[in-house]
């Protein structure tokens, strides 16, 4: 069997993966904490642990035919590949993550033009290098090995364009935001000649499938409640939906059975307005996947 070559998130977003692809379906496990060839419950799938920041590279030259990533790596390595679907599924904002370009709270930069002449430190050099020649500006952009806050702060750097989710951090370490740069996700990207395999397409298709519907799923549940017929309007009225409610009539009995799905966060208020106007019996359970 030619197996699916595919490469799984080191660092922060491994976790959160190995979490999505259960609830999609594939029990991913890790030997140790240093294994970069983690088993899974495929025969069809071989996984391989790589830093996201290099994962485009070798997805474009072969070594693997798939692997997620973040847009922003790929845009970095200008890489080749192919976007079979986008994902956000960090834990922190599950919202898409930002590169920002950040000075210190009382520099006297105000807007990217005062940069000029300045100095950046940044991870993502490519990106901020072209971000800048096509404005025009004349940077110095130089690479940060982490801690690229305290670059700035130590008066290593003029500014910084680092990445963030909710601007915490960056105001923690005393800066402020000037210019959002760039926004991205993580993405599911694959060797262009391995889609070309029908078999290793068939498997990527079913991955980016079952991954969409175990997101979904986190922001969804299910209510079933039962309902008096001289209910069942007002009721419903209140339910939105993904589409129309399901409806069924009890055996002999002038009650109904209505089951719907809802955003997580709209059953709070929900419920006392069901009850209120006849529903009983109200379940709320999870859902492992919306497809």
């Amino acid at each position: 069997m030619n197996k699916l070559k595919l490469g799984i998130p080191k660092g922060s977003l491994l976790n959160s993966t190995i979490t999505l692809f259960k609830r999609a379906g594939w029990k991913i496990e890790t030997n140790n904490s240093r294994s970069y060839f983690p088993t899974i419950n495929d025969k069809a799938i071989e996984c391989t642990i790589c830093r996201a920041q290099e994962m485009s590279r070798y997805v474009e030259n072969g070594t693997l035919d798939a692997g997620l990533t973040g847009k922003d790596w790929t845009a970095e390595n200008n890489s080749e590949v192919e976007v079979i679907s986008d994902f956000i599924y960090s834990k922190v904002s599950r919202k898409p993550a930002k590169w920002v370009l950040a000075v210190p709270i009382d520099s006297d930069i105000q807007k990217i033009e005062d940069l000029e002449g300045k100095k950046i430190a940044t991870e993502l050099v490519n990106f901020t290098k072209g971000y800048f020649k096509a404005k025009n500006i004349s940077v110095k952009v130089e690479f940060s090995w982490g801690a690229t806050e305290a670059k700035v702060i130590s008066g290593l750097a003029d500014a910084i364009v680092e990445v963030t989710e909710t601007g915490s951090t960056i105001k923690a370490h005393g800066l402020k935001i000037i210019k959002e740069l760039m926004t991205t996700n993580t993405q599911l990207i694959a060797n262009k000649n391995s889609l070309k395999d029908n078999q290793k397409k068939i498997k990527l298709d079913q991955i980016s499938l079952l991954l969409k519907g175990a997101l979904l799923g986190e922001k969804l549940v299910g209510l079933k409640m039962n309902v008096a017929e001289n209910n069942i309007d007002k009721v419903i009225c209140e339910l939105p939906s993904l589409n129309a409610p399901t409806v069924a009539k009890l055996y002999k009995t002038n009650w109904f059975s209505i089951e719907t799905v809802v955003e997580i966060g709209t059953v709070r208020e929900l419920i006392p307005k069901l009850m209120n106007n006849g529903a009983e019996g109200i379940i709320e359970y999870p859902l492992n996947k919306v497809i």
